[in-house]
């Protein structure tokens, strides 16, 4: 019980930081996603590009494109301080899934609701808005919340950068005090607790708008 005492407040620092890293490079990484999708879908000629992004950040390891942004933007003048570097990574990241996410979500939006809309002249930007996102969010909701799930697993990797998160933690209290068991379990949970939240959260959303839509 005393030894469980004495991490506790460690791994409470170390939990707000893995919250706050992987939160706002959730948030950034959705509105980017977002905003490709949208591009992708309103100007002619950006699919080429939205690809090539998505290529790019899907088929190479996450650890090596932080590795490039913490270290590789110093080479241009440019030093951003570990949690930043994480943050700008995880989002970058994170933002061609939720990109993939977006667009398989607007491809189940019926084909015959759009040719209806554009029959009775609603504008492109109105069908964007008020037929095809809020029935492509409904469907989305859960792999988002998969997704944000995964940005949180993933944030374990910026420790190799000395990000005070919740695996560094776990690792410098285990190399200080050789004890194993209680530390891994700590850090076991921490990350169950915070994926159980996202993924309650996430499904409470998506049976509330799925309810609207019916309503």
């Amino acid at each position: 019980m005393h030894e469980l005492l004495t991490y506790l407040p460690d791994f409470a620092n170390a939990l707000l930081v893995t919250l706050g890293i992987s939160a706002a490079a959730a948030l950034i990484g959705l509105g980017l996603g977002f905003g490709l999708n949208a591009l992708r879908l309103a100007v002619p000629g950006f699919g080429a590009v939205y690809r090539l992004y998505v290529w790019l950040i899907r088929g190479t390891p996450f650890l090596a494109q932080l590795a490039l942004i913490y270290f590789g933007l110093p080479v241009l003048g440019l030093r951003l301080e570990a949690a930043d570097a994480s943050i700008l990574a995880l989002a970058l990241y994170s933002g061609a899934y939720f990109a993939e996410l977006f667009r398989s979500a607007w491809a189940s939006v019926p084909d015959g609701q759009l040719e209806a809309a554009r029959v009775h002249g609603i504008s492109r930007g109105r069908v964007f808005w008020h037929v095809q996102a809020p029935q492509a969010m409904a469907f989305a909701l859960p792999l988002l919340g998969n997704q944000v799930i995964l940005t949180i697993k993933e944030s374990a990797v910026t420790s190799i950068i000395t990000v005070p998160e919740l695996t560094m933690t776990a690792g410098r209290i285990v190399s200080t005090t050789f004890s194993y068991v209680l530390p891994y379990a700590l850090l076991v949970l921490s990350y169950w607790l915070l994926t159980s939240c996202v993924a309650v959260i996430a499904s409470t959303l998506g049976r509330r708008m799925t309810r609207h839509l019916r309503g």
